[in-house]
């Protein structure tokens, strides 16, 4: 028989368990997960446990899909791996959790930065689908340009130097720094003009909101890749 013990941390029972531990009991530590890098870590680290392969991307998606909560995390991974050859991305966590994964107008706007036109442009669709205001992606959209902008001009840095300098959480530095590798300032100069320009064709000054965040996104990716 394993006698499993669970200690929420603080004083009370501490005895209890410094007198397991003495005894020779295994201690797993198991800290809150408080930031958004250890729970991209978490991710990750499950899939590998189970033998799979997970990037950074694919664990983001996987979060905004299921959430923050570690046991729905655990089940995904495990189910994703089960399921699959256990090599994971963006486009597996989006066939399975279509309807979750790609309902928001910054997991668009992730893929763009990135360079993934075929990914933008299926989230986008989706996103229009299933109801998504137009609005709220083309802000999303600008959002993206704009703190990979910021990023990029901050220099080089850890994610926790340069957040209170930029106002913005760590981790949304980090994936900005992330998402900066291959910009180029230019890149960037007309990635902002397409940005602005489908924001005033969906709040008014286009009569086709959803061909004017198709375009963006075409052109915002084209624009990362030096407009080729």
């Amino acid at each position: 028989m394993t006698l499993v013990v669970v200690h929420a941390g603080g004083a009370k029972g501490k005895q209890l368990a410094d007198g397991l531990r003495e005894a020779g009991a295994t201690v797993v530590p198991a800290g809150k997960l408080t930031r958004h890098r250890e729970r991209v870590e978490f991710v990750r680290g499950e899939v590998r446990r189970l033998g799979g392969r997970c990037g950074d991307d694919a664990a983001e998606a996987l979060l905004a899909a299921v959430g923050s909560d570690l046991r729905e995390l655990a089940a995904a991974c495990s189910q994703l791996v089960a399921d699959t050859d256990g090599r994971l991305d963006t486009a597996t966590v989006a066939r399975y959790y279509r309807g979750r994964a790609e309902v928001s107008g910054f997991t668009v706007a992730d893929a763009a930065m990135v360079g993934d036109t075929a990914g933008a442009l299926e989230a986008l669709r989706w996103a229009l689908q299933v109801g998504v205001p137009v609005v709220p992606i083309a802000d999303a959209l600008a959002d993206g340009v704009r703190t990979v902008a910021r990023v990029a001009s901050a220099g080089r840095g850890s994610a926790y130097q340069l957040a209170g300098r930029l106002g913005l959480p760590p981790w949304k530095v980090e994936r900005g720094q992330r998402q900066a590798r291959g910009w180029s300032p230019e890149g960037l100069v007309e990635a902002m003009q397409v940005a602005a320009a489908c924001n005033a064709a969906v709040k008014g000054g286009g009569e086709d909101s959803g061909y004017a965040l198709e375009r963006a996104v075409v052109l915002v990716t084209a624009a990362r890749g030096g407009g080729r």
